[in-house]
């Protein structure tokens, strides 16, 4: 049963399926997002054009904006010329002699190079939006061109070099100097396989799009952020003035994905615009814009080795990762973090890892749902099943023998990571029992014995991932009428805060859920907090709301009891009523009102809550694939999966991310993939060309539950928006390899689009007759 938050809900607790409080506006009147806003600053806002280069990697050698500024309603054009006043760039890292490199510029200028297509040259303010392709055709940009570098392999070579200078492709790399074959060498088994987790877009429904308004000594910018105070503190270091003098406000967004992750450059363009003009400006992307120049993900090439016994015990492992960082180096955790959690679910003793980042003449990659930890299971989970087919054991047993058992937690790594809490084998066993295993192995014996046109195959994935880590802020506030403020850190792009925080404000303090406001992404308001990516937000900014809360309820309790005329230890709050009351007299009682009139005003409590540690939320997932060997097509026929992440607040919002989540993992295992001709042009400019996925490519989901708590913060709860990508995309590669298994198929690369099964069975059967 689903309770509905209008009818005045109070005290739900861990659990109770509560209606999104969020979803009455964003189905009736619909969300306010960037594009949308209409407030008085922005009424003349002058619009915003990017002139971008069409070449992937050349030398601007003349950039003419004579015509475009003659045109009817421009009112600007900016080129690099006009940034001269601004701090360099901030650099991914410095020479000996402390120059520059890999730095990325806001605009890029004569005699510099642009590194991708899409990058920015010029940009073009004009009265009417609809005129500002027409103007930025005026700007007159001449190129040389230069050979593109696409690919981590191909800038391995060096043959052409992004940075000069630098001497290398290569922008950060650790730990490969210290690879030891023995272990590998004194193995009964060893298997190796190189795995390409390939580029994917992140396609937000709403791209990215931002406003701003300067009066010369105050900048305000309203931004498509997943972070208001890390897009102010990056726009105070670019525009080189204090973060005092600038506001960021986040209104509704649709959709982050990590690549929402604090402000980029177009972005921080757009709000100099703003200050350079000392008037207002907007901006909103194309979705040709949004496929050409936000951030990607994945995009790792790996090499994983796996070592061990013919009775199926794992003795050692290496994942060697090539990072393609594209054209500007925009983060340096993906690698490491892939690295980090190698090892996966199995307690291996010998764990090595290392890693290169290269760049590459391609739109730059940073976070995307999951960030590394996607990376890590996807490499981990086929070496496994590589390693079982080598050994002829069945997958599943292979992954038992070599789990970390439940006694053992807190478990310490071979990479070092803590894990907190889990039960892998359990959660294997759910989806086993669910899929009914093992009749679906006697059916794919019995369509594989009569040649079946139409192959079964059964994907397994086990993962842990590691989420949150570090700190939040809120701050609860009960006012003269007894409703709540809450001024939170964690900043929403469709995960239910206003949901969630309200109903850990009614369990605390007995309020209706309906009588609760939640504000985030202003930093006036809130001037210091962290914001929402990495699973973060229910451990951390639920943990700081739920404490804030529960300081508010001590503050309250002397000025109840002293207007009830009792001592402080005698009085009780109820929180299924809201009220105050005397233990020994649940009749005779306080409303908040009462208690905040008697406290001569609002009571309040302003909480920073950290962790100690990150959590290591874990899981397994299991797809049940058909594949036509004859067209190479995939129909994904069911997909089971249980993801813990310790208790259940609200079950509606769990399933949603979990739901979502196994969207984009089979999306990626299947149909998206970002790609480009060896001059660097994209080929997936479009929706059209780049094959998002959509409801009729996917079954329904059956989500089992597992529940297993953390010490590590006062909810015991763990992140869930990530699960569901990093179990599903494995899963379901694993089960196209397992359907193609008995054609002589023992790996081929996602996605796993028609034509590349089609050409992975052909192959296949043209090597079985030669041989």
């Amino acid at each position: 049963m689903i309770t509905n938050a209008a009818q005045g809900t109070r005290g739900p607790s861990f659990g109770t399926r509560v209606h999104r409080v969020e979803d009455e506006t964003l189905l009736t009147s619909g969300g306010t997002y960037v594009d949308d806003l209409r407030v008085p600053d922005l009424a003349h806002a002058a619009h915003v054009t990017f002139v971008r280069s069409p070449w992937a990697h050349a030398i601007v050698t003349r950039v003419d904006t004579a015509a475009a500024l003659a045109h009817p309603g421009v009112v600007a054009v900016y080129t690099a010329t006009d940034l001269a006043d601004l701090p360099a760039p901030p650099p991914f890292q410095r020479a000996e002699d402390g120059t520059s490199l890999f730095a990325e510029p806001l605009l890029t200028g004569c005699g510099q190079r642009v590194r991708h297509v899409g990058e920015p040259v010029a940009l073009v303010l004009t009265t009417s939006r609809y005129a500002g392709p027409d103007v930025a055709a005026l700007v007159k940009v001449d190129f040389q061109r230069l050979p593109a570098v696409v690919g981590p392999a191909q800038a391995l070579r060096g043959s052409t070099l992004l940075f000069e200078g630098t001497g290398t492709n290569v922008a950060d790399q650790r730990d490969r100097d210290t690879y030891d074959d023995a272990p590998f060498a004194d193995a009964e088994v060893v298997v190796e396989q190189e795995i390409t987790n390939h580029r994917v877009a992140c396609v937000p429904i709403e791209g990215r799009a931002t406003a701003a308004v300067s009066d010369g000594r105050r900048l305000t910018v309203w931004h498509s952020s997943q972070n208001a105070q890390r897009c102010r503190s990056s726009l105070a270091a670019a525009l080189g003035v204090p973060v005092e003098a600038i506001r960021v406000v986040i209104p509704d967004v649709g959709g982050g994905f990590g690549a929402k992750i604090g402000i980029d450059r177009d972005a921080i363009a757009v709000a100099w615009a703003a200050w350079r003009s000392r008037g207002a400006v907007r901006w909103a992307e194309t979705r040709t814009e949004n496929l050409l120049a936000m951030t990607q993900g994945r995009a790792q090439l790996n090499h994983v080795t796996l070592a061990g016994t013919l009775q199926g015990r794992i003795t050692a492992y290496r994942l060697d990762v090539v990072q393609d960082a594209g054209a500007y180096p925009r983060t340096s955790t993906l690698a490491p973090v892939t690295c980090r959690m190698a090892p996966g679910v199995y307690a291996i003793p010998e764990v090595q890892t290392g890693f290169r980042v290269v760049v590459t003449t391609t739109t730059p990659v940073n976070k995307y749902r999951g960030a590394g930890r996607p990376e890590a299971t996807a490499a981990i989970e086929r070496a496994v099943d590589l390693f079982a087919a080598e050994i002829g054991l069945d997958p599943v047993e292979v992954r038992r023998r070599n789990f970390i058992p439940p006694e053992a937690f807190p478990h310490r790594t071979a990479t070092g990571v803590r894990y907190d809490s889990g039960d892998y084998a359990a959660v294997l066993d759910q989806v086993l029992r669910v899929a009914d295993y093992r009749r679906l192995r006697t059916e794919q014996a019995a369509r594989r014995a009569s040649k079946h046109r139409v192959a079964l195959g059964i994907g397994i994935a086990v993962f842990v991932e590691m989420t949150g880590g570090g700190g939040e802020t809120a701050k609860v506030t009960v006012d003269a009428r007894g409703r709540v403020a809450v001024l939170t850190g964690s900043s929403a792009q469709g995960q239910g805060h206003q949901t969630s925080w309200s109903m850990l404000v009614a369990d605390a303090l007995g309020v209706a859920i309906a009588d609760t406001t939640v504000t985030h992404g202003d930093t006036d308001l809130i001037p210091e907090a962290v914001g929402t990516y990495s699973s973060r937000s229910l451990q951390l900014g639920g943990s700081a709301v739920h404490q804030a809360a529960a300081a508010v309820r001590d503050r309250a309790r002397p000025h109840a009891a002293a207007l009830l005329g009792v001592a402080e230890d005698d009085v009780v709050l109820d929180t299924c009523s809201g009220r105050w009351h005397p233990v020994a007299q649940p009749d005779r009682g306080a409303a908040w009102c009462e208690v905040v009139a008697h406290a001569g005003g609002p009571i309040s409590a302003e909480v920073e809550f950290t962790a100690e540690h990150p959590t290591f939320p874990f899981g397994a997932h299991l797809a049940v694939v058909e594949v036509d060997t004859e067209t190479g097509k995939t129909t994904v026929l069911r997909h089971i999966s249980a993801d813990d992440a310790g208790p259940i607040l609200n079950p509606v919002l769990a399933e949603g991310q979990r739901q979502g989540g196994i969207a984009q993992g089979i999306a990626q295992a299947l149909f998206e993939e970002v790609r480009h001709d060896d001059q660097g042009t994209p080929l997936t400019a479009a929706l059209a060309a780049y094959g998002a996925v959509a409801a009729p490519d996917l079954p329904d989901f059956e989500l089992e539950v597992s529940q297993t708590p953390t010490d590590v913060n006062p909810l015991g709860v763990k992140g869930i928006g990530e699960a569901g990508t990093i179990g599903s995309t494995p899963a379901v590669h694993n089960a196209v390899v397992d359907a193609l298994a008995h054609l002589g198929v023992r790996h081929l690369d996602m996605p796993l689009t028609p034509d590349r099964v089609w050409a992975a069975i052909a192959t296949a059967d043209d090597e079985q007759r030669g041989g």
